[in-house]
């Protein structure tokens, strides 16, 4: 009885191998199309409507937008990961999220602390550089795409770390507005062409 036990043992433990190696190997592809879009459209309005104003204005604009934006894109990603049947708190899922999220959350402490001290000339190089780098990272987990995205973001918050206040706001549309709207577009694209 013993030596059957440990063969059994033995195959469960070969098993939990495989599956852990299939599971590192997959890629995290349950992107939302309509979520890049959605979050595109809120950039653009919030860019619009930050457009010369006083810098604890437009923070305060681009805050509203942040607050629409990151729920409308979990709910989204949530939703799709489910409909294709993946847990996101498990596997390569978990780890996707978890290095999109890193560098969103170092964000949202550095731009407390930059606001607690009334500096607002660096958050557009903030924002776009550490959420750039969170697409990337994660991208190690998802597909080409994003990762493209994810160093074209951080491209932008390298100018932006160097150009007028003014011109700043520019760059964080074209980050969080232009760059959502066009891999949105792809993705939504290519579960046509996959459907």
């Amino acid at each position: 009885m013993t030596e059957v036990t440990s063969i059994h043992d033995h195959a469960t433990g070969h098993l939990r191998v495989i599956r852990d190696a299939m599971e590192r190997a997959g890629a995290f592809t349950a992107l939302p199309g309509w979520a890049g879009v959605g979050m595109a459209l809120v950039a653009f309005v919030a860019g619009v409507g930050s457009a010369g104003a006083e810098p604890r204005d437009w923070v305060v604009t681009w805050l509203i937008a942040a607050a629409v934006a990151v729920p409308l894109g979990a709910v989204t990603l949530a939703y799709r990961a489910s409909s294709a049947g993946v847990d996101l708190s498990t596997g390569v899922a978990r780890r996707f999220v978890v290095t999109l999220s890193a560098p969103v959350v170092a964000g949202g402490v550095l731009t407390a602390a930059m606001i607690l001290r009334d500096q607002f000339d660096l958050l557009p190089a903030v924002w776009l550089t550490l959420y750039g780098t969170g697409m990337l990272v994660a991208s190690s987990y998802s597909t080409r795409l994003l990762q493209v995205a994810g160093a074209a973001v951080m491209a932008l918050g390298a100018v932006a770390a160097f150009v007028p206040w003014e011109a700043s706001t520019w760059l964080v549309v074209a980050g969080f507005g232009g760059m959502h709207l066009l891999t949105g577009l792809i993705v939504l694209v290519l579960d046509r062409r996959n459907s």
